[in-house]
């Protein structure tokens, strides 16, 4: 499966398979991908907004001259025609900032950063992300592991249930599980040092 984003000069392209995905990017900065492994993915974002702001604070300012321009105008009793020249201009200049300007959610991942565009297609990915993720973590630690001790199996469900991986009734019997086994095992609950 396949998901590509792009706005303005950022293009990013998600290729989703069994254990990860590949992240390319390309912007005027330049380009690259990394492959970022589901089980180490996080769980949080943080925001980004990349903006011009001299565009925005000449938009400002031309639309105050035009302002005071008008305002002038009106007081002194002379024709406004032709006075909203530079306030035309500052309003194109705030409306074209806007356009401009692009959001990202930021995953910082080990492999490195993910950008996703926040557009009609970032919860689409993210989600697949997070699906893709569940399914990796359980495929990895869901089942009881009898070469460990109890408390590591209780340790691990823990940390599954933490991570959204297992919901309160999954965690419930799973922990069932490891103290059935560990009771008809006799074995102990911890590991002996030698």
């Amino acid at each position: 499966m396949e998901v590509s984003q792009k706005k303005r000069s950022s293009q990013l392209k998600f290729t989703f398979g069994a254990d990860s995905f590949n992240y390319a990017y390309r912007d005027k900065s330049g380009s690259g991908d990394i492959d970022v492994q589901y089980a180490g993915f996080p769980t949080k974002a943080s925001i980004s907004i990349e903006r011009k702001d001299w565009l925005r604070n000449a938009g400002l300012i031309w639309c105050l001259i035009g302002v005071l321009q008008l305002g002038y105008a009106i007081t002194a009793g002379d024709s406004i025609q032709g006075r909203g020249f530079w306030l035309l201009i500052g309003a194109i200049c705030l409306v074209w900032y806007r356009w401009l300007t692009v959001e990202y959610s930021v995953f910082r991942a080990q492999e490195g950063n993910v950008f996703v565009i926040r557009d009609d297609k970032h919860d689409r990915i993210v989600d697949e992300i997070k699906r893709r993720r569940k399914d990796r973590l359980l495929a990895l630690y869901g089942s009881l592991d009898t070469r460990n001790t109890l408390d590591e199996e209780i340790a691990k469900f823990s940390w599954l249930h933490e991570q959204g991986v297992l919901s309160k009734d999954e965690l419930e019997s799973r922990l069932a599980q490891a103290h059935d086994f560990f009771q008809e095992s006799g074995q102990p609950a911890l590991k002996q040092l030698h």
